[in-house]
């Protein structure tokens, strides 16, 4: 009985997981889009995460 539970938790804790992650990149998505800078995907390039970087220094 113990492994079931311990299995279920585990699931659920997995898509938890997930469904922050999931909402991370959606947030990042529209948060760059909003910010009228262009295509929304380019907040996935690494260019853009060093300029965020160095902003942040």
């Amino acid at each position: 009985m113990d492994k079931v539970y311990a299995a279920s938790a585990f699931k659920k804790i997995g898509w938890l997981i997930v469904a922050v992650l999931l909402a991370v990149l959606i947030g990042a998505l529209i948060g760059y889009g909003i910010s009228g800078k262009g295509d929304p995907f380019t907040v996935f390039s690494p260019k853009t995460w060093d300029h965020i970087l160095d902003f942040l220094r």
